[in-house]
């Protein structure tokens, strides 16, 4: 009985040392400037080269004050009303000048869930790939809000079908 409580014991003593390296405590002043996460729709999932799952920020804005714990209010533009002024932490992001990674928020049109969806403007590329029985199309696609070197590859059929 002793060892199955002390097994336990070490076991639970790990799996706090995994996830104590993941938090991190991120404590915002008032008027710091803030970047705000926001996701593309489902449909567009590869849209930057740094990876897959990638998410851009808009910004910056201005903190107002501590709501909570985790929450802060922000101040936002007038377009951008219908979304509401509190945010976790998790959504914001410290703002530093030299940010490539900053999406100009007047030229994309937010959902009241922090979300926009991108649309292709211009096909750059065209390739073929041969596979064992059948060949394989993609394109090169350059997405609105991305610069060209942010291009990705999708398949003709993808673009043909959600694109026409």
């Amino acid at each position: 009985m002793r060892s199955i409580q002390t097994r336990l014991q070490d076991t639970q003593s790990t799996q706090k040392k995994y996830v104590n390296h993941k938090v991190r405590d991120v404590e915002l002043q008032t008027s710091e400037n803030i970047l705000l996460k926001v996701l593309p729709m489902n449909g567009v999932m590869r849209f930057c080269k740094r990876g897959k799952l990638s998410s851009s920020y808009i910004g910056p804005f201005d903190i107002l004050e501590r709501v909570g714990l985790v929450l802060y209010r922000s101040t936002l533009p007038h377009n951008l009303s219908s979304v509401h002024p509190v945010f976790h932490v998790s959504i914001l992001r410290r703002y530093h000048n030299d940010g490539d990674y900053v999406i100009k928020w007047n030229s994309i049109v937010l959902h009241n869930d922090l979300q926009y969806e991108e649309e292709p403007i211009s096909i750059l590329d065209l390739d073929v790939r041969k596979k064992r029985t059948k060949d394989m199309k993609s394109v090169k696609v350059q997405w609105n809000c991305r610069p060209v070197e942010e291009a990705t590859r999708e398949t003709e059929k993808y673009m043909q079908d959600k694109y026409p």
